[in-house]
């Protein structure tokens, strides 16, 4: 029997590193609703982020979205092993319909072939840059889709 402490679910470690190293994910109100290297998924309450038409503020969407491609990449590299740095270096938010209510920001994996030439890049660089898309949904509609490049730098 180990006297170990058990680990917290990836979505409690996620939330907790997210909102001690980026206070905004706390003041957005965000939580961790699914967190795989496969797939993220981050909430926000509308309450904290309702603009002056009673809908979800359009920076609260964007910052929620980024945050989701960010924690995505953070989970894959955390597989891979070692230290990074992550930045992004641009994105691009599309408002497609009012959020409403709660909304959710979820961001899925690039595709095999994407992230296998961001390994590569990293290999022979130490740093490289990935795609990476989500869709933020509230009551079930697509409000937003997102579309971000990362920079990821491995550390010494």
């Amino acid at each position: 029997m180990s006297d170990a402490a058990p680990r917290p679910a990836p979505e409690v470690a996620l939330q907790r590193y997210l909102h001690a190293h980026m206070p905004i994910s706390g003041h957005l109100g965000a939580t961790v609703a699914e967190a795989t290297p496969d797939r993220v998924r981050l909430v926000a309450p509308l309450g904290a982020n309702v603009n002056h038409r009673g809908t979800a503020f359009g920076g609260s969407i964007s910052a929620l979205a980024i945050l989701a491609g960010w924690s995505l990449l953070h989970l894959r590299l955390q597989a891979v092993g070692g230290s990074w740095r992550i930045v992004i270096q641009r994105n691009t938010v599309e408002y497609l319909a009012p959020a409403e209510s709660d909304f959710e920001a979820e961001c899925a994996a690039p595709d095999p072939g994407e992230w296998e030439r961001f390994l590569a890049m990293v290999e022979v660089r130490g740093r490289g840059r990935v795609d990476l898309a989500a869709r933020v949904l509230s009551n079930g509609v697509v409000a937003a889709t997102f579309a971000g490049r990362y920079v990821a730098m491995r550390l010494p």
